[in-house]
């Protein structure tokens, strides 16, 4: 018998401002359902069209959203009064179910979008004849073709197993899954199943392929012991579990041996506010989940040891714990539309359904090692941020010394890294949407180190008396005078990263980019005539630069002179920006840079090769 009931006093709700908070989501139209709270949804898609399938209390809502701003109610199947329904398809069928009875309810689509269709509630055959009754959850095997109706009033609330290959319209009972007692939700495919333990705090995996005699691989703890739902990635590598507890998290666990299981990350979609997550569905390695009163987020998962927050839409309002808000997400329409489910606005039984279009934006992931500049040892606990970053990102190195961390936004950030009894670095770095940054960062300690050593003119063994011989570090420079042997020492330098320049009037110059001084060291230096660099290449033939004062806090005098034809001299930034160019017309002269520039490193370049390396304190 095929009946349909019109839901009476419908209000739609078309495009209104959009809220700060919200990212790469775009608000397309709103409907709300009058005396209805609303449960979980699900989709279905067939001949171009796109169809919402909404599970309300008086029952499953059919809503045509191909044109996602003008959405159209076709029919609502009535079902048993009840807050709880869950909706999957298979084929051309519907199936839902709920705590408040009417066994399996099963819906034939095909005649969409007519208004007109088939329906009936399964309530068992066979062993289980007439005894299925309610369930709290539902999936399908789609490469098997078989239905797992979970938390139900049979086998201790395990999985009942039913066949939908030989008629989908009316399935029949294949077996049950019992040895692991009540599974909240599950997904099921090709015969494996990923079983939510809510009231044991685990999830399962078990290899259902007897339908009979189910055998279990594998369990695990999830982090807040309550497991609700489970979803894999499409390689099975890996699964996601949702914790339904006030401040609970998305975890990720390795799953590709089951016998070996392992934790790889976990995340909020806003920390510190307690809020409690629900649902989550993998689509091309994003997660796109439901947090209850936060509305539902989206979480790139293809690094999933290094989960990112790249897009959310508050669908609630009132934010913090509590199971109240966003029930339900669905992100697997052809056209990228996503539905989300409110289960009522505040302080009402209203329900809402929310149409939405994501902007799928991948993730900028940060990824190193912090260790110990002296000894090479794996640092601990070291504090890793990018400054200037909102929402903040941050991270803190684990024993083995790495971090992982990530944020949607791109561009020239500054990642500082601090440890207690370590100087802070500062690094600059060029993050790029879908890019891997890996930055290994040595931590030098305080304290101080000598360096000292010998100063020759180039070539030979002749020393420089009265050299002078500079350090010039991040934030520290120091200064000295070789003796007549040549001989410096500079007592008292703190450990870090400097470059070492050293000239002798009428001798020449030479300078050693980025010399690691962790521990004391002894250096050898030898000046050049006709350049400053003391890696024994000519920054180009028959040139010769000078700057003057090196570091500089104003401007710096840059001397230059040409044997041959004249070339234009460019400077960069230290992330190869350039800054400023010289037109160079005569072959000798003085000139003056940097007054308006910002502290930092620079690069002179004459042609495309470096010949001069500047520091502006």
């Amino acid at each position: 018998m095929s009946r349909f009931l019109l839901l009476s006093g419908l209000l739609w709700l078309g495009l209104v401002s959009l809220s700060a908070q919200n990212v790469n989501n775009t608000f397309r139209s709103k409907m709300t359902f009058p005396g209805q709270t609303l449960a979980n949804i699900w989709g279905y898609t067939a001949d171009g069209k796109e169809y919402a399938l909404v599970g309300a209390r008086n029952g499953m809502v059919i809503i045509d959203i191909t044109d996602p701003d003008n959405p159209v109610q076709i029919v609502q199947i009535p079902g048993p009064s009840n807050l709880w329904k869950e909706i999957k398809t298979y084929s051309h069928y519907a199936y839902i179910v709920s705590e408040g009875g009417w066994g399996v309810q099963i819906v034939d689509l095909s005649n969409l979008p007519s208004p007109n269709l088939a329906y009936h509630s399964y309530y068992g055959d066979g062993a289980i004849n007439n005894q299925l009754q309610r369930a709290h959850a539902l999936h399908v095997d789609t490469l098997a073709g078989f239905l797992y109706a979970h938390g139900g009033n049979l086998f201790s609330g395990g999985p009942v197993i039913l066949n939908l290959n030989p008629d989908p319209y009316n399935p029949t009972y294949a077996g049950k899954f019992n040895q692991l007692g009540y599974v909240h939700d599950g997904y099921v495919d090709n015969d494996t199943l990923y079983g939510a333990h809510i009231y044991t705090g685990i999830f399962s995996i078990v290899d259902v392929t007897d339908k009979n005699n189910p055998v279990v691989l594998a369990t695990q703890q999830t982090p807040n012991s309550f497991t609700h739902n489970t979803w894999p990635t499409a390689d099975k590598k890996t699964v996601f579990t949702t914790d339904e507890t006030n401040n609970s998290f998305l975890a990720a666990y390795d799953i590709s041996d089951p016998s070996d299981i392992k934790f790889l990350d976990k995340i909020q979609s806003n920390p510190g506010s307690g809020s409690m997550v629900h649902n989550t569905y993998i689509h091309n390695n994003f997660a796109v989940t439901s947090w209850y009163r936060d509305g539902f987020t989206i979480v790139d998962v293809t690094r999933p040891a290094n989960l990112v927050q790249v897009g959310n839409y508050d669908t609630y309002g009132p934010s913090g714990g509590g199971s109240s808000g966003c029930w339900g997400v669905y992100p697997y329409f052809p056209s990228g539309t996503i539905i989300a489910s409110n289960i009522n606005t505040p302080g009402t039984s209203d329900g809402e359904l929310y149409i939405i279009t994501p902007n799928y934006v991948r993730a900028c992931w940060i990824e190193g090692t912090v260790t110990d500049a002296s000894t090479g040892s794996l640092l601990s606990g070291a504090q890793v941020t990018v400054l200037g970053s909102n929402p903040l990102t941050q991270e803190v190195s684990a024993p083995n010394g790495q971090y992982k961390m990530g944020q949607l936004q791109s561009g020239a950030v500054i990642v500082r890294v601090s440890l207690a009894g370590y100087q802070t670095a500062e690094i600059p770095v060029q993050l790029v949407n879908g890019q891997l940054t890996l930055l290994d960062v040595a931590l030098f300690p305080f304290g101080g180190v000598t360096v000292d050593g010998y100063v020759y003119e180039y070539g030979s063994t002749n020393p420089v008396a009265g050299a002078t011989v500079c350090l010039y570090g991040a934030e520290q420079f120091y200064c000295t005078t070789a003796d007549t042997a040549g001989y410096f020492q500079i007592n008292d330098v703190l450990p870090g990263i400097y470059d070492v320049a050293a000239s002798g009037e009428g001798v020449g110059m030479t300078m050693q980019h980025r010399q690691v001084f962790a521990v004391s060291s002894a250096l050898t230096l030898e000046l050049y005539p006709d350049h400053r660099r003391g890696e024994g290449k000519l920054p180009q033939a028959g040139v010769e630069l000078m700057a003057a004062p090196n570091p500089f806090s104003g401007s710096f005098r840059l001397s230059y002179r040409f044997s041959a034809h004249p070339s234009d001299i460019r400077v960069f930034n230290s992330l190869g920006a350039l800054v400023g160019q010289l037109r160079i017309t005569d072959q000798e002269g003085v000139t003056e840079l940097g007054e308006n520039w910002a502290p930092g490193v620079y690069f002179v370049a004459i042609g495309g090769q470096t010949a001069l390396k500047l520091i502006k304190m």
